[in-house]
């Protein structure tokens, strides 16, 4: 069931603004907001784009990137160390800093961005509405990001990830948190035998390769080559074909019909990854509360047996 979510963690960019600085006690002395625009020009390769990806104006990036490489005596640091050993161990302890700082909080409200998969997003953006036992405290912002792209958690892409595979290397606190079943599904009542399924592109994802089996066994035509989920579901809905759809989309829709049991082989677990730095800040670790008791309360709906 990779397909329905993508295989890896979301999108890139700064999301910290640097805040506001008292002035600098003296020229000598490092500045780390002026560290955190060196690393954006060296990452952006102009100042232009550092601005855009720290939304700060081209003049402020220039200015404190003066102010930075004048505390090495010199305006000719970006020569020496844009992409050298030097300038990715100061990033390193910037963005170590940056998580501690933010675990070390203990006020619970602020946005918690949460990178996933479009099956996934579209769960957990249904059960805020209220409708479940477990709610998110008031002062929460759940920011929902549906990527397929991989996230750089260390840099803080984004606070915490969701996905099928947990990473097999990093410094990071990882806990199962449950299942999505599929099944087969069509319109009410329709009789069409066709399929609708991916593209040629998502071939290799694990719904693509079932439904590509039934074709070739029972001789059925494609009707639709969709690369979305919501797709999908359109196109089932409106009587186009049959197709793979999660048993909590489907069960749940008072115009499908489920054609088959779950399917075993294109059951998809799902892992909580966050950065052990951030794990303790109050915020994170009350969304990880929440996606704990979400996925148990919900057990049924998404294994498809509610």
């Amino acid at each position: 069931m990779a397909a329905l979510d993508g295989l890896a963690i979301a999108g890139r960019g700064t999301r910290h603004q640097p805040a506001a600085r008292p002035p600098r006690p003296d020229r000598g002395s490092m500045d780390w907001d002026d560290v955190r625009v060196f690393l954006a020009v060296a990452r952006e390769g102009s100042m232009r784009a550092a601005g855009r990806a720290l939304g700060l104006s081209q003049p402020t990036i220039a200015r404190r990137l003066a102010a930075f490489e004048a505390t090495f005596g010199g305006p000719t640091l970006f020569d020496r160390l844009p992409e050298g050993p030097e300038a990715e161990s100061v990033e390193d302890a910037v963005l170590t800093l940056e998580r501690r700082r933010a675990a070390a909080s203990p006020v619970l409200s602020g946005t918690v961005r949460v990178s996933t998969g479009e099956c996934a997003a579209g769960f957990l953006a249904r059960c805020l509405s209220g409708s479940t036992k477990m709610a998110l405290p008031t002062g929460i912002t759940l920011e929902l990001v549906d990527s397929r792209q991989t996230a750089n958690l260390a840099r803080r892409e984004a606070d915490m990830a969701l996905r099928h595979q947990p990473p097999e290397s990093g410094d990071f606190y990882i806990s199962k948190a449950g299942t999505f079943a599929c099944a087969v599904y069509r319109r009410r009542g329709a009789g069409t035998d066709a399929w609708v399924t991916y593209t040629d592109e998502q071939a290799h994802y694990a719904p693509a390769r079932w439904v590509e089996r039934q074709v070739e066994e029972t001789g059925k035509p494609v009707a639709l080559r969709a690369s979305s989920m919501l797709m999908h579901l359109e196109a089932i809905r409106a009587g186009t074909g049959r197709g793979v759809l999660p048993c909590y989309v489907g069960d749940g829709h008072p115009l499908l019909e489920r054609l088959t049991p779950p399917i075993p082989e294109i059951a998809a677990e799902y892992w909580i990854i966050v950065h052990r730095d951030l794990r303790r800040a109050a915020c994170v670790r009350a969304v990880i509360d929440w996606l704990k008791a979400l996925f148990a309360e919900q057990r049924d709906v998404l294994a498809g047996v509610a």
